[in-house]
């Protein structure tokens, strides 16, 4: 989810120019992690910032851009405690004689249930608690012995876990929220209940304009989602010993955000070949530019025309709720049509070479994929550090020094590729018999260079460099 909607982010911001204020809340105090620090012998809050810190750390490795803000919920309960007493005040919410607070579904009517039209109970059902309905929930958690705990107009206690994200999302944005983004599990209760709690403390008819629920991500074979709980997942860590982040990201690019998506080992190969097609394109035609690959004449006109019609149905795909799928089989089809016109020749013609319209199609290419939080061409190398460039570099002179002697092993001296006397001429058969033996020796002399040239493309093909 975080991936996905970094995307979306980084889509509003690089192609549509809308300026993101971005807030994420932090829930730093709940029953887990009461439990874990509990087993630990540490406090809650110490434990949570221990999580807080490794959360940082993954999405920094995902390249998942910070949030505009991070508000920790402790760092807000005394807006948390007038949140809730607003929210009593107005008739929506009780206090019990156990020091709880629950919001009352049935006080609020038809409205609660709006985005998932789930409606409150038409009639009263026992329930085992202090609860006046079974769908009620709470604001306000009454302080068990030996918590950590707050003082509050209902006694000791802390907030529950929906009116946290409400009194957060309300000290930033106020009344009007844009946009809202979660898992799809979300939806019921956590953010129907955001939405009761913020229209109600802020007397408004919509609180929050869009609300984006990601699909979930399944382990192959299963229809469960991964998920700690249900112990069937991998970690960031784990999964960046094997694949990359970028990888990791064109896996998200290639289904819609809101899609269930499957994880599996198969998959993330589907997504690295893709990288790696991108990544050959962009190294042969920037070869092509810098006349290391040798092309029979493009049709500048074509690849002009597939690049503005590239741009046309990006513009349009993302504007179709963020559809990444469309957008990046639209950049592959450009890629198929670069890739046809570079159509490597023995021979060079010295015909001008179509380096502009290359050189456009690679920065579009780059550009759309830096844009989502990737990079190519070759930055796409495992280069590493400072020596990237220097590498790069000595990449590039290398492909240099095995195009020249190539070209030097697939070519004969003029004496022995001079034209063949025309069949017939008196003598005709010596001479030719002759050239045909000593072109049959060039060819086996020089066999071991081109067995070389072979050899080394295979070599670089092992580290991702693709050589035509």
């Amino acid at each position: 989810s975080y991936v996905r909607f970094d995307i979306i982010r980084r889509i509003m911001t690089r192609f549509f120019g809308i300026e993101v204020v971005m807030v994420m809340g932090i829930t730093d105090i709940d029953d887990k992690i009461i439990k874990r620090a509990n087993e630990m012998n540490i406090s809650p809050v110490a434990l949570a910032r221990i999580y807080e810190e490794d959360f940082k750390q993954d999405m920094a490795a995902l390249k998942v851009l910070p949030p505009t803000v991070y508000m920790r919920v402790t760092d807000n309960i005394p807006q948390i405690i007038s949140f809730i007493k607003t929210i009593i005040a107005s008739g929506q919410a009780y206090a019990t004689s156990q020091g709880n607070v629950y919001f009352d579904v049935k006080s609020w009517g038809k409205r609660y249930g709006v985005l998932t039209t789930i409606y409150p109970d038409t009639q009263d059902e026992e329930v085992d608690t202090d609860k006046r309905h079974r769908k009620d929930f709470a604001l306000w958690k009454a302080a068990r012995p030996q918590e950590l705990s707050w003082t509050s107009p209902w006694g000791k206690g802390r907030p529950g876990w929906h009116i946290e994200c409400s009194t957060i999302s309300s000290a930033v944005f106020g009344k009007q929220l844009d946009i809202h983004t979660g898992g799809i599990d979300l939806a019921f209760p956590h953010h129907e209940n955001e939405i009761a709690q913020c229209e109600v403390y802020h007397q408004c008819e919509q609180w929050g304009n869009y609300f984006l629920h990601s699909g979930h991500l399944h382990v192959k074979g299963s229809q469960e989602k991964m998920s700690k709980s249900l112990k069937n997942y991998v970690t960031i860590k784990d999964f960046l010993k094997k694949f990359s982040s970028d990888q990791f990201r064109m896996f998200c690019l290639r289904s819609r955000y809101s899609s269930a998506i499957e994880f599996s080992d198969e998959s993330m190969d589907d997504a690295k070949h893709l990288l790696q097609a991108i990544s050959s394109f962009v190294r042969d035609a920037n070869a092509y530019m810098k006349g290391q690959l040798v092309c029979d004449p493009v049709r500048e006109d074509i690849l002009w025309e597939r690049l503005a019609n590239t741009k046309v149905t990006v513009k349009a795909a993302f504007a179709d709720d963020f559809d990444t799928s469309r957008a990046v089989a639209a950049i592959m089809d450009l890629i198929h049509h670069g890739n046809r016109q570079l159509k490597a020749v023995t021979k060079d013609a010295g015909s001008p070479r179509s380096s502009v319209v290359y050189g456009s199609i690679i920065s579009y290419i780059e550009g759309f994929f830096n844009a989502l939080g990737m990079s190519f061409g070759e930055r796409q190398v495992a280069l590493g550090g400072g020596d990237s460039a220097v590498l790069s570099n000595v990449i590039d002179e290398l492909v240099k020094f095995r195009t020249k002697v190539r070209h030097y092993a697939l070519a004969l001296p003029e004496e022995a590729a001079e034209a063949v006397p025309t069949e017939g001429a008196a003598g005709a058969e010596g001479p030719k018999q002759e050239q045909k033996e000593k072109r049959q020796q060039l060819m086996q002399e020089r066999k071991p260079l081109l067995e070389a040239c072979d050899s080394l493309r295979g070599d670089l093909a092992a580290f991702g460099i693709h050589i035509k």
